[in-house]
This record gives C-alpha cells, sequence and structure tokens, in this order.
C-alpha cells in the first residue's frame, strides 16, 4: 500500500471540464463536446477531407494577385500584396511537405530584385537620369554593338526603376509561391478533366516517385556512413546509384501492374468528327488563353486581354469536356466547388479587376515617376480592393494542428 493511500488522501481524475463560473483562456477552442456559439455558424470550420477547399480555387486567388501585381510598380502596393499573400498562407497553410515552399519562392523573389539591380548597374538602363551616383568602369564595343554598354555612369532614377521592375517580378513568383504552399498538387491533379488524365496520371507518379528516391539515397548514405564507408567521390556515388535505380524499377514495374490492372490506358470510341472538333476548339482555347493572358500582363493590352481570355477559357474547357469522352475513368471522392471555393477565388478576381480599373482610371498613382523622382503614395482605394485578398484568411478551412 503507498504511503498517499494508507493516509486516506483521494486524487481527483483529470479532467478538462472548467470550473464553475471560469471563463475561457482566449483564442482557445471549444471542446468537442461543447455547444457552439451564435456565431460558429459564420465562422471557418476545421478542415476535413469532407469540407477541404478546392485546390483551384487557391490558384484562382493567387493568379488574381499576380495579375494585380502585374499593373503596378508602385512599391507600396506591392508590398501589400505580398503582405496579404503572406498572411493568408501563415493562416491557412498545412504543415504537409509540398506547403513549405513559399519562403524559397520569396528568397527567389528577393533574388530576382538583386538580379535585377545587378544587370542594371552593368548594362545599363534606357531610363534617362540627372542624379549621377558613381561611374562604374566602361568596358569599349565595336560599333556593330551601338546601344549596348557595360558599364558606365549609374543613376538614382536608374536604380529606381530598376527596384520597381524587379519588386513587380519578384510579386508575381511570390504569389504563385503562395499557391503552391496552400493547393495539394495531388488533388489538383485529380480534378483535372479527362482529357488530361494520362499527363496527370505521369505528374503524380513523377512527383510520388522523386520523394522515395531521394528518400532511398537518404537511406543507403545512412547505411554506409554507420558502416564506415565513405558517401563522397565517384565510387561511393556508384555504389549508391545502383541500388537507387534497382529499387526505381521495381517500383516502377509495379506501379505499371497495377495500373494495368485497374484498366489504364483503355479509351472509348468516339466518332472522327467529335475528335476533330476536339481539337480544334483545345488548340484554339488555349491560344485564346495565352493571348489573353499577355494582354492582361501588358499594360496596353487590358482592353482585349479579359474577353479573349474568356472566349478562350470556353472554348478550352468545351474541347476538353468533348476529350473526356475517350477516357473511361471514375473519381473516387471528387472535390466539390462549393461556397466558400466560390469565396476565396472570387476575392482573387476581384482584386485582379479592381486593379485593372484603377489602371485604366488613375494609372499614374500606380505608376510613381521616376523621371523625375517621385516619392511613392499609397493610393487609398487601389490598397482597399487589395485588401480583399484577406478574405481565404477568414473564410478558408482552418487546417488542423499538427500533434
Amino acid at each position: 500500500m503507498s504511503p498517499a493511500r494508507s493516509r486516506g488522501t483521494f486524487t481527483a481524475p483529470h479532467t478538462d471540464r472548467p470550473a464553475p463560473g471560469s471563463r475561457p483562456a482566449p483564442g482557445s477552442r471549444p471542446a468537442s463536446g461543447s455547444r457552439p456559439g451564435p456565431g460558429s455558424r459564420f465562422a471557418a470550420p476545421v478542415a476535413t477531407r469532407a469540407n477541404a477547399l478546392h485546390a483551384g480555387a487557391w490558384w484562382l486567388w493567387a493568379l488574381g494577385l499576380a495579375v494585380a501585381a502585374s499593373r503596378t510598380t508602385n512599391p507600396l502596393l506591392l508590398g501589400l500584396l505580398v503582405g496579404v499573400a503572406g498572411y493568408v498562407v501563415a493562416a491557412r497553410r498545412t504543415d504537409a511537405p509540398w506547403a513549405r515552399s513559399y519562403g524559397a519562392f520569396v528568397k527567389l523573389g528577393l533574388f530576382v530584385v538583386f538580379l535585377r539591380v545587378v544587370f542594371s548597374l552593368l548594362l545599363g538602363s534606357p531610363i534617362p537620369g540627372t542624379h549621377p551616383l558613381f561611374t562604374l568602369p566602361e568596358v569599349p564595343l565595336p560599333d556593330w554593338a551601338q546601344g549596348v554598354r557595360i558599364g558606365g555612369r549609374v543613376t538614382a532614377e536608374q536604380l529606381v526603376f530598376a527596384l520597381y521592375d524587379g519588386a513587380k517580378l519578384a510579386t508575381l513568383l511570390i504569389c504563385v509561391g503562395a499557391a503552391n504552399s496552400l493547393a495539394n498538387p495531388a488533388r489538383l491533379l485529380k480534378s483535372l478533366p479527362g482529357a488530361l488524365y494520362e499527363a496527370g496520371v505521369a505528374v503524380v507518379v513523377a512527383m510520388t516517385f522523386a520523394p522515395n528516391m531521394v528518400a532511398d539515397v537518404v537511406r543507403l548514405r545512412t547505411a554506409r556512413r554507420l558502416r564506415g564507408r565513405p558517401t563522397g567521390g565517384v565510387r561511393a556515388v556508384l555504389q549508391i546509384g545502383l541500388p537507387v535505380l534497382e529499387g526505381a524499377l521495381e517500383r516502377s514495374i509495379a506501379v505499371a501492374a497495377s495500373m494495368d490492372a485497374r484498366g489504364y490506358g483503355r479509351t472509348a470510341r468516339v466518332p472522327a468528327s467529335v475528335r476533330r472538333t476536339t481539337n480544334v476548339l483545345t488548340l484554339g482555347g488555349l491560344l485564346g488563353v495565352c493571348a489573353g493572358s499577355y494582354g492582361l500582363l501588358a499594360a496596353e493590352g487590358a482592353g482585349y486581354g479579359l474577353p479573349l481570355l474568356g472566349a478562350g477559357l470556353l472554348a478550352a474547357l468545351a474541347g476538353l469536356r468533348l476529350g473526356g469522352r475517350r477516357t473511361l475513368r471514375t473519381r473516387y471522392r471528387p472535390d466539390h466547388w462549393g461556397a466558400r471555393a466560390w469565396l476565396v477565388a472570387g476575392s482573387g478576381v476581384a482584386v485582379a479587376v479592381l486593379m485593372i480599373w484603377a489602371n485604366t482610371i488613375a494609372p499614374d498613382a500606380l505608376h510613381p515617376g521616376v523621371v523625375p523622382l517621385e516619392a511613392p503614395e499609397l493610393p487609398l482605394w487601389p490598397a482597399l480592393s487589395v485588401l480583399v485578398g484577406l478574405l481565404p484568411a477568414f473564410v478558408a478551412p482552418v487546417p488542423k494542428e499538427s500533434t
């Protein structure tokens, strides 16, 4: 008998039920058995397999921010777009391996800004300037290279223009990185139409095999290190590469057998007219999407870019719909496009549309002057339109906390 039991003491079992009259800590989630509050109906639920947001909604939201970034060179608005994307990523990113790519895209964006400034310093810029900073040694070039110089005078206007241009491209990369961090690539590929089923399967297999090969290399290097064998050099690489290649071939044979057992590659018979119509609609739609995207990204193509992009999307979707008749397959637990997906995608589209409209009405506010130098100002209503992109941080399902 323990001393505590011999004295007649009693230890109460641990319970998570709060004491009478006590209040829950601020920010704490209610217990699973507690009754939801009056505002929980509109609050974002915890993400599950049933209510997870469609991956395409994240990409539409991020592309909307990227289109908005392409319409301005104002560093304050670009910084606000980066802040909106970063806040949404921090609020709705999971702990999956593919969700950790946002930091890499931010570093890539900073490197792009640095590279753009370096090229401007070394190769010069067509921007005239009246505020010289310093002069680099200039390399003499032949007569046929007129208009190109290496080195020479560096002005403040030239440097500011390079910073604005690099920040614009960096913001585009960061918006794409936000989509990569929030959208599950496997679920996005699973949502592809039937006409792209073969390409989606190939990408999924490649994405599955690459991490396995990396894990095999790490495992073999660790085993050699524990046995006291070298892990560097040509001989060690060959001794590690052969088992990795053998394991990859065994996995590929197993995947091929399983795919053949599930009927992969079998197609249905469709008339020749349907095939020709599918090819025309798909090719024409993709050309329209490319031309419309170029018009949206170009400064002078906003008038024709949006209608051409819409027509191209409709034609491409119709072609993919017809092409899907050749593929006989079923989807297990298909992802549904619900109201929250519409809100997330619509917020990105709204940011893009409002910024395009602002660029046509008040272009001076979105493009601060470089010659002469002007301090950039934050325009009020374009900044408010960028803040619409914060909506996914409040309506998208909350990811589960890692334990």
